[in-house]
């Protein structure tokens, strides 16, 4: 059964996203565009209003990146083993360079920027609805793999969970799964999980 893994504070050990929004961009959207997430905003949307407030050069991002994101224990041997598919919200650009650096190759389905100057545009992969949650979302990402285990711990991870055979969360997506009686196994690295297959 194929392994599906969210990448932003489930790989890593904080989000990347909301990393380099702190380092890069500005606190005051980002803190705004949050607190609309899932009310008034759409993930994508909220994603978009703030990467437009970063202005730096993408290779000076990505060396900070390399430089600061961590991951959570055990995912190389995890991923090694198990091939895990990246589905993520976040960019190609923040993610491939951190697998480099770990020295690990794997399917990555992720989301692309378009680092301009006067602020970052996001470009992404999708904007049809799903027909379960009505934003674009993970579940087409998935579409076709049959049974799948998905690892995730946040809010773009929730509508996928739920199409999944076994889930493993953590955080933001435990609680709203825990809340709904949906069935999840807790984690909190991969060395955990490793045990768990």
């Amino acid at each position: 059964m194929r392994v599906v893994v969210d990448w932003d504070g489930t790989v890593t050990k904080t989000d990347v996203l909301h990393l380099v929004l702190l380092e890069f961009g500005d606190e005051r959207i980002y803190d705004a565009a949050e607190n609309q997430l899932g009310k008034d905003l759409p993930l994508h949307e909220v994603i978009a209003l703030e990467f437009e407030s970063v202005r730096a050069p993408l290779d000076e991002v990505v060396q900070w990146v390399r430089e600061n994101v961590r991951v959570r224990a055990g995912f190389g041997a995890f991923a090694r083993k198990h091939r895990p598919l990246i589905v993520s919200s976040g960019f190609h650009e923040l993610i491939e360079p951190v697998l480099e650096r770990e020295g690990i190759e794997l399917d990555v389905v992720a989301n692309r920027v378009d680092a301009r100057p006067e602020g970052w545009r996001a470009r992404f992969r999708s904007a049809e609805p799903c027909s379960v949650c009505g934003q674009p979302c993970k579940r087409e990402d998935v579409r076709g793999l049959g049974g799948f285990v998905y690892v995730g711990d946040g809010f773009s991870d929730r509508c996928v969970a739920l199409a999944a055979t076994r889930v493993f969360a953590r955080d933001g997506l435990a609680v709203y799964l825990e809340a709904r009686g949906v069935p999840f196994e807790h984690f909190d690295d991969f060395d955990q999980l490793g045990r768990a297959f």
